[in-house]
C-alpha cells in the first residue's frame, strides 16, 4: 500500500536502482510497439489503467497509452533539462504507477490540448473512480513544481483517489497535511 501512496519529486526521489515488483504489460491499446517497457505498470496500477480504458472505450472514446513504466537509466537518456522531462529518480513512471496517455485527434501527441478533447473531458470526470488522479493540475504548478500535464495519471488507490478528488488537494498537499497531524501528534 505505501508504494501506491508514495510522494514521488524533486525532494522525494527513487533510488537509482528501484524497479517496482510485477510489472506487466498494461494490455490497452498503446502508441508503442509489443514488448516495449514503456507499455509496462505495476500489476494493479495495470489492471485499474485496463478498466479506465476499456470503460472509455464502452463510451465510444479512443484514449490511448503513450508511456508507462520508465527505468532510472531510460529516464537519464530522456531527461534535458525541460520541465515537462523530470529528472532520474524524480520520475513517477520508475514507480510503474504513472501514465502518460493521449488521443488520435491530437496525434497520440502530449500536449494540453488533451485536456479539451472528449477523452481529456472524460478522464478528468471518471479518473478518480479507476484509483487515479491527474498528477498534474491546473493551477496547482506552484505546489507541484511541474507544468499542467492533463495526460499523466498516477494511481494512488480509489480511496485516496477519491479523497483527493472530493478535496482538490494534490499528492504534495495530501503529504503535508499528514506530516503536519504527525507533528501534532
Amino acid at each position: 500500500m505505501k508504494l501506491y501512496t508514495r510522494l514521488i519529486n524533486r525532494e522525494h526521489p527513487l533510488p537509482e536502482d528501484f524497479v517496482p515488483e510485477h510489472l506487466i504489460d498494461i494490455g490497452i491499446p498503446f502508441d508503442a510497439q509489443p514488448g516495449d517497457p514503456k507499455r509496462l505498470l505495476e500489476a494493479k496500477a495495470a489492471r485499474a489503467a485496463a478498466a479506465l480504458i476499456n470503460r472509455s472505450r464502452q463510451e465510444g472514446l479512443n484514449i490511448y497509452g503513450v508511456s508507462g513504466y520508465r527505468s532510472y537509466l531510460r529516464q537519464k537518456e530522456l531527461y534535458t533539462g525541460s520541465p515537462y522531462v523530470a529528472a532520474p529518480g524524480t520520475s513517477e513512471h520508475q514507480s510503474g504507477l504513472a501514465l502518460d496517455v493521449s488521443c488520435p485527434e491530437i496525434r497520440m501527441e502530449l500536449t494540453e490540448d488533451f485536456a479539451s478533447t472528449p477523452e481529456g473531458i472524460w478522464l478528468t470526470r471518471n479518473v478518480s473512480l479507476y484509483g487515479f488522479i491527474l498528477r498534474y493540475p491546473k493551477n496547482k504548478e506552484h505546489i507541484t513544481q511541474v507544468p499542467y500535464e492533463p495526460w499523466h495519471i498516477r494511481y494512488v488507490t480509489k480511496p485516496l483517489a477519491a479523497y483527493l478528488a472530493l478535496t482538490g488537494m494534490t499528492l504534495e498537499e495530501y503529504h503535508s497535511l499528514r506530516e503536519s497531524k504527525a507533528e501534532i501528534l
